[in-house]
């Protein structure tokens, strides 16, 4: 990897400043999709209502799906949608091209992204032909992993010392250490903002693992810095049933809030931090923060990772890809249909860095 001068923060404080420059995006970048209005329709309505916005978000998956129109089909839709969002494949030229004389800085998801959705989430493995992908890429661009899940648990899945591991959704971050003298753990820390929720998070945890025990699926992970109830393995008629029980739980926890990832509820701290934070924090880690010499790129398949999207295109730089196989409310620029096509495209990276520019990734 290149450029890996990280400058560790401050473990004991959550605020950090960024300061974003400004820039104009690559005219081939489409204008933004509006952002779902779940909060709004939760905020205003009353109970019965708020339940329904959860059940109706639940259903439409993450991001929220573009719904059809009566004038155009749905192959027509696709069609409409890959034109503002077109396959980071087909464009890889162009996105090659914007990446001349910067250094690219790779930022991925795993979920739905590095490996498929399974309905046990603790057997998400990625493939050896994926791992394989990242472990090059991350040879020639710095590489992070920025992930709902526990940073513990991604490790266990990615198996790759040479990546930053950023878990809970960039809560509990680490980095590449320089020393490869500790066998068990080459991870260096960086940054950990919600540390005095540990006890909460633990406690919530395990009042959830008594409480889900009547919703026939339903499955609690602890995810450090999160708690995830993942309902892809409940049925749909007891979402609503889910979402009340889980939002009763919380009522006694006024310093956690509710989100929903794919297929996942999500209980997090209130503090303001998400993936779009761990994004700017790991750019600043590695010395980019105010660099026009870096070009971000972020690929995720969740609601979640519209933050981290957002982020770059207010920063006016950078690439975000959502890998969906259908038209979907997001941020992103470019587009992939599925894991396959997320390993093609990093594979494809990596050649054009080593052919391209006549250089062996260290």
């Amino acid at each position: 990897m290149t450029n890996q001068n990280v400058v560790a923060s401050d473990a004991k404080s959550s605020r950090i400043r960024f300061i974003v420059r400004k820039s104009i995006f690559s005219p081939a970048v489409p204008n933004p999709l509006p952002a779902p209005s779940l909060a709004k329709k939760i905020e205003t309505g009353g109970a019965a209502a708020k339940t329904n916005a959860w059940v109706d978000s639940m259903r439409d998956s993450s991001p929220t799906r573009v719904k059809s129109t009566a004038s155009l089909s749905e192959t027509e839709e696709k069609n409409s949608w890959i034109l503002t969002h077109p396959s980071a494949l087909s464009m890889f030229e162009q996105i090659a091209n914007a990446s001349k004389g910067k250094q690219i800085a790779m930022f991925l998801d795993y979920d739905g992204t590095l490996s498929p959705i399974v309905e046990d989430p603790d057997r998400a493995f990625m493939t050896n032909e994926m791992r394989e992908a990242v472990r090059d890429v991350a040879r020639c661009f710095p590489t992070a992993i920025v992930t709902g899940r526990c940073r513990d648990k991604i490790y266990s899945f990615v198996k790759l010392a040479g990546l930053y591991y950023a878990g809970s959704h960039g809560m509990d971050i680490k980095g590449p250490s320089k020393s490869q003298k500790y066998k068990k753990d080459h991870q260096a820390l960086l940054f950990q903002p919600a540390s005095k929720f540990l006890p909460m998070i633990d406690e919530v945890y395990k009042v959830l693992i008594e409480k889900t025990k009547s919703i026939c699926g339903a499955k609690v992970e602890n995810n450090k810095f999160c708690v995830s109830v993942h309902f892809r393995c409940v049925e749909e008629k007891m979402w609503a049933a889910l979402v009340e029980l889980v939002r009763s739980v919380l009522n006694d926890y006024p310093k956690l809030r509710l989100t929903q990832g794919r297929k996942v509820l999500e209980i997090r701290p209130t503090i303001k931090w998400d993936k779009g934070k761990a994004l700017e924090f790991l750019l600043e880690s590695l010395g980019y923060a105010n660099s026009n010499d870096v070009l971000p790129i972020y690929i995720g398949d969740d609601r979640t990772d519209e933050d981290a999207f957002t982020v770059l295109r207010n920063r006016g730089q950078g690439l975000g890809i959502l890998v969906s196989k259908v038209p979907k409310e997001t941020n992103a620029s470019y587009s992939l249909q599925e894991p396959a096509e997320v390993k093609d495209f990093l594979r494809r990276l990596v050649e054009w860095k080593r052919f391209s520019h006549g250089e062996a990734c260290m």
